[in-house]
This record gives structure tokens, C-alpha cells and sequence, in this order.
């Protein structure tokens, strides 16, 4: 037997106001776009704000269903749009937000697992990383200059 260790690294702001006036333009787009969510069941509120290559931003935020699997997170609508309308663009950065209807979230809030896979394919497919900025409502902003920090181990199409 041997044993591995997996580390990663973040950077992190204390606010929007250190951010790169770049970034701070899109998580204020991320913040907008949050508050047009879709969360009726849990109230759980996310804005996603994606940078592409072309210059382009393309915005999304969660879209609940009384079925749940058949909802979507923020991540996911602003990269799955990103991919229909602009199939040839790169991703280069994606600024996330999120907050609560019930309760003050001031701990920045990583993509989930699906999000985190789906991140990953783009990453993939064009073959440079993504920069993910991530917060709650406030306080701190996370930086992951890849999606490989949040999902070091990831599949994708060589396993298949």
C-alpha cells in the first residue's frame, strides 16, 4: 500500500473591493442574476456570471422543480448556455454567489458535485483552466485558478 496526498490551493479576497475590477464587474453580475433565481422549495439563491474568450458574459441562476432532480444550479444554466450559444468560445473565468431567504451566508459557497463535473468537461474540452470565483451574499471571495482544486480527482472521457 501506498498513500497519496491531494492538496489545493485558493486564494482569498476579503471583499468585492479586492478584487480585479474585471472580476468584481462579474460576481456584481453573478449577485444580479441571483436574485432572478428560481428557489420556491428551498430558498437557497445562486447567481453564476461566465467570462468567455470572445468577450461575451453569460448569466444564470438556479432553476428549482417540485420534482427536484429535474431542477438546475446556476452553474449549470450560465455553462450549458455558454456551450448552445457560443460552442466555439472558452470559458476563462465563472463568478459565483449565493444566499439564503432563511439565513445570512457569509462563507463563500463552492459549486456542487454535478456543477463541479460539468465545469469539468468544459475545462476539458477546451483544454485551459477556468478560473472560479465563489462567495455567499458577502464576505469572503474564493479564487480556484482550475476546477482541478474543487475536483482533483475528475472523470472524464479517458475512462470511458
Amino acid at each position: 500500500m501506498k498513500k497519496i496526498t491531494i492538496s489545493t490551493e485558493f486564494n482569498v479576497f476579503e471583499s468585492l473591493d479586492q478584487l480585479p475590477e474585471e472580476i468584481k464587474i462579474l460576481m456584481e453580475e453573478a449577485i444580479a442574476i441571483r436574485k432572478k433565481a428560481y428557489a420556491p422549495y428551498s430558498k437557497f439563491r445562486v447567481g453564476a456570471a461566465i467570462l468567455l474568450d470572445n468577450g461575451k458574459t453569460v448569466l444564470g441562476s438556479n432553476q428549482e422543480n417540485a420534482a427536484y432532480p429535474s431542477g438546475l444550479c446556476a452553474e449549470r444554466v450560465a455553462i450549458f448556455q455558454a456551450g448552445a450559444i457560443y460552442p466555439e468560445a472558452k470559458i476563462l473565468k465563472l463568478a459565483i454567489s449565493a444566499t439564503s431567504d432563511a439565513k445570512p451566508v457569509t462563507s463563500p459557497i463552492p459549486p456542487c458535485g454535478s456543477c463541479r463535473q460539468s465545469i469539468a468537461e468544459y475545462e476539458f474540452k477546451q483544454n485551459t483552466p477556468i478560473e472560479i470565483y465563489f462567495m455567499g451574499e458577502s464576505g469572503e471571495i474564493y479564487k480556484s485558478d482550475s476546477l482541478t482544486n474543487l475536483l482533483p480527482l475528475v472523470f472524464d472521457k479517458n475512462f470511458l
